[in-house]
């Protein structure tokens, strides 16, 4: 099948590498702008743009494709793009893009999208963030026809994945990244045999999976245990959860719940102890043991390493509270 795809980042790129893998024909990616990373601030290639490129395969990326928007000239552009590549279907992940109608309908068989939940659940932005946050037991991934709502379209296919007691956003998303290209690559053969069926989205069970505000990061240890480790899961790579100890910012990427100690004497994020098993931190209810840090501009340590080089002692707090 002809496939036109648009994304971003590497949850993208991973679906575009099992679509080529499957012998699928991309004449035309989409992505986003070049974008400055890194400490030189030097503008860097999405990885769905690098690997197009790795490929021989035409980039375009307009900064909107609205024709009656801020970048006219950036959309009349991606039109005739996709106007010449002539494809059957456009696959979207990740893409960070509003598509308008004239988008959605350009190809026979329009816009399928890889969304990162099972919807209705985390429509939105940030779904894998959202449901380790949240205590959620499973998520997945749904392929679904776009349509103009948020995430509203109707569903075309869907798996189930268990989310582990220890896993962040980084290992769920590549999971869920894994999951997404193969049901992709299945949807793509359903279409072709005509044996895709669409199913209308629930009206119960909807959510909303907001995008991830830096400040969310801030640990609020007047908050149970439990909530905080999953927000530390959650926030892990990025953006980091964090609090601040005394004059230092303290990144908190890997955390495990003393069962030990379900009560305590002392505020909450006063630390209890602190030796090579970790920083033991008392929380509104229960107790959280801090096993992986990082000191601003240092790099992630174990406990124990962090402890080596930093004068940590029962009694000092961590603050409760964003300042």
């Amino acid at each position: 099948m002809r496939v036109v795809f648009a994304g971003t980042p590497e949850f993208a790129a991973t679906a575009l590498q099992r679509l080529l893998d499957a012998g699928h024909s991309v004449p035309l990616v989409l992505t986003q702008p070049d974008r400055p990373a890194g400490r030189g601030l030097k503008l860097q290639a999405s990885p769905v743009k690098q690997l197009a490129l790795q490929h021989g395969i035409a980039v375009a990326q307009p900064r909107s494709l609205r024709l009656d928007g801020k970048y006219p000239q950036d959309a009349a552009e991606a039109r005739d793009a996709l106007l010449a590549a002539g494809a059957d279907v456009m696959v979207v992940a990740a893409y960070g893009l509003i598509l308008p109608q004239w988008v959605l309908t350009l190809p026979a068989r329009g816009c399928l999208n890889i969304h990162a939940s099972l919807l209705p659940r985390w429509r939105g932005a940030a779904p894998i963030h959202r449901a380790i946050e949240a205590g959620d037991a499973q998520t997945g991934v749904t392929i679904m026809q776009m349509d103009a709502g948020l995430d509203t379209g109707d569903m075309l296919l869907a798996q189930a994945l268990p989310i582990a007691p220890d896993d962040t956003t980084g290992t769920l998303h590549d999971k869920l990244a894994a999951l997404g290209g193969q049901l992709v690559v299945q949807a793509l053969q359903r279409a072709a045999a005509g044996e895709l069926q669409r199913t209308p989205q629930p009206a119960e069970g909807v959510t909303y999976a907001h995008k991830i505000d830096k400040a969310e990061a801030r640990i609020d240890w007047s908050r149970p245990a439990q909530e905080i480790a999953r927000a530390i899961r959650a926030f892990n790579p990025a953006p980091g959860a964090f609090s601040q100890l005394g004059d230092d910012l303290v990144k908190l990427w890997r955390c495990e719940i003393d069962s030990k100690q379900s009560s305590v004497d002392g505020g909450c994020g006063t630390i209890l102890l602190a030796n090579s098993d970790g920083v033991q931190v008392a929380c509104g209810s229960g107790v959280l043991r801090l096993t992986e840090l990082q000191r601003a501009g240092g790099k992630r340590l174990s406990a124990a390493e962090f402890l080596r080089g930093h004068d940590i002692k029962a009694g000092m707090m961590f603050e409760t509270a964003a300042p």
